[in-house]
């Protein structure tokens, strides 16, 4: 058995401070780190040292992930990861184990369900889809800048804000902008092991956004509480898209009330945690996905002959008319390319970039590293994702084809070998919604639209939790013209 302490020890060690100096720096060079050791250490387990943290490894292995997702009760989210995170999340299903967290997964099984989904796909999403698209034409015969970030983030806020909440939010609203900066400065604890000492002379705008976070929480919970005996009787159901959709609006925030009766403060904790995990993560992979597709003009040009083959139109004049287009045709089963090119657009960008448990009581690993009781496990989805071991030579390279098999079936992986989606009783409630709501979005974009970069050089995430693109993604846009058959 190797104990935690004879595990192999990263490039970059030094003595006290161990990595802690390594973790300072800017995120893209942390990431670069910890590619460089899943190279050197390939799936072997290594120490991290990181003064005032707890003693933790990093684990490349997916049998030992596998063991970490499969075992809840000793791995779990931790004081350590809690305390860090709580001012953002405070006892939101990402912060919490145990029954709070089962009681917040239940309401959102419920919310995710096949009918609420149907709904999603069929009609909220194209709602404001074709929204998004009247603003993109608009900027193409104005010949503007637009960024598609933005254009992703205001999708998913409106769906997200009518499906789940029952009201009107956008991707430029305050709680957005507070949000955005709590996540990165939540992010900068993780890396700076002396935040504590730090924060309370820099961190007036932390606390500041922190209060618009709560306001806006409340709101939700203000809000839902107003509608919660609004009747919905037989007679006021209607086949009518408008009416399917209004009929389950709000219904996440309407099952937080009924499980957590009149506890205001963890209902709006827990709408805030759903918001964050449905709105910003698919929107930022969609952002990915279309920064690689400019970069990758034959694999958008094969996604646009699927998407022309499924919707059956004249590919001609489907930048002419918007009505020629039904997005709903646009699924994963009918667009198994496309499908692909998102997946390997979480593979080299995935959402959630690092992930972290701390051990309940002691433990080893299948691989035989012995963990005690309080210690840290880390793994790095975005090292993990670029394992030659795993992923073959080419893993730094885009290539959808890889998730396809000879006769175009989708692969698929498991939770260990690809953990984008977490894994174990924490796989993502979101994973169906996510792959609906790209593909769809992802077709359409690119069977309607050019986009071409306004922006010059490399594009990196900014400090967050998530994997949101540093500056969003300028680009010129205009519409697509099929002169010659596809």
């Amino acid at each position: 058995m190797a104990l935690l302490e004879d595990s192999g020890k990263p490039p970059n060690t030094l003595p006290i401070v161990g990595n802690g100096i390594l973790f300072l720096q800017a995120r893209q060079k942390l990431f670069s780190w910890f590619v460089k050791c899943e190279q050197q250490f390939g799936h072997e387990t290594f120490q991290i040292s990181v003064p005032t943290l707890p003693p933790g490894v990093v684990i490349n292995d997916p049998r030992n992930l596998e063991y970490v997702f499969k075992n809840e009760g000793i791995f779990s989210k931790g004081d350590f990861f809690k305390r860090l995170s709580r001012d953002l999340f405070g006892n939101g299903i990402i912060n919490v184990d145990g029954g709070l967290w089962k009681a917040q997964r239940k309401a959102g099984l419920a919310f995710l369900n096949a009918s609420n989904l149907r709904v999603l796909t069929d009609v909220a999403l194209p709602r404001y889809l074709d929204q998004a698209i009247k603003h993109l034409n608009e900027k193409a015969r104005d010949g503007n800048v637009v960024d598609l970030q933005m254009i992703f983030h205001e999708i998913t806020s409106q769906l997200m804000g009518k499906m789940a909440y029952d009201m009107e939010m956008h991707a430029d609203d305050d709680f957005t902008t507070a949000f955005d900066y709590a996540s990165g400065a939540t992010t900068e604890r993780f890396q700076n092991p002396l935040w504590f000492i730090t924060e309370p002379f820099t961190g007036f705008r932390f606390r500041k956004a922190l209060n618009t976070i709560r306001v806006f929480g409340l709101g939700i919970v203000d809000n839902a509480a107003k509608t919660h005996d609004k009747s919905r009787t037989a007679g006021s159901k209607s086949d009518s898209n408008s009416n399917r959709l209004d009929e389950v609006s709000g219904s996440l925030i309407q099952s937080l009330l009924e499980v957590f009766a009149d506890d205001q403060k963890l209902i709006s904790d827990a709408a805030l945690n759903y918001l964050s995990a449905g709105r910003d993560t698919v929107a930022q992979a969609l952002t990915w996905c279309t920064y690689l597709l400019m970069q990758h003009g034959l694999v958008a040009d094969k996604i646009r002959k699927e998407a022309v083959a499924a919707s059956g139109i004249d590919p001609r004049t489907a930048a002419s008319t918007k009505n020629e287009i039904n997005s709903t045709v646009f699924t994963p089963t009918s667009l198994p390319y496309t499908t692909a090119t998102f997946y390997e657009t979480l593979r080299l960008y995935p959402p959630i970039p690092f992930e972290i448990k701390q051990c309940e009581k002691a433990t080893s690993l299948p691989d035989g590293t012995f963990l005690p009781e309080k210690s840290i496990v880390f793994w790095c989805t975005w090292a993990m994702n670029r394992s030659k071991i795993r992923w073959g030579d080419d893993a730094d390279t885009f290539l959808p084809e890889r998730w396809l098999t000879d006769d175009g079936k989708l692969i698929t992986k498991s939770a260990a070998e690809f953990p984008v989606f977490n894994g174990g009783p924490r796989l993502c409630l979101g994973k169906r919604m996510a792959e609906l709501l790209a593909v769809q979005v992802i077709a359409t974009m690119v069977l309607l639209f050019e986009f071409t970069p306004a922006y010059q050089g490399e594009r990196v995430s900014k400090s967050s939790l998530t994997l949101p693109m540093e500056g969003g993604l300028p680009c010129l846009v205009k519409s697509c013209r099929y002169d010659t058959p596809l």
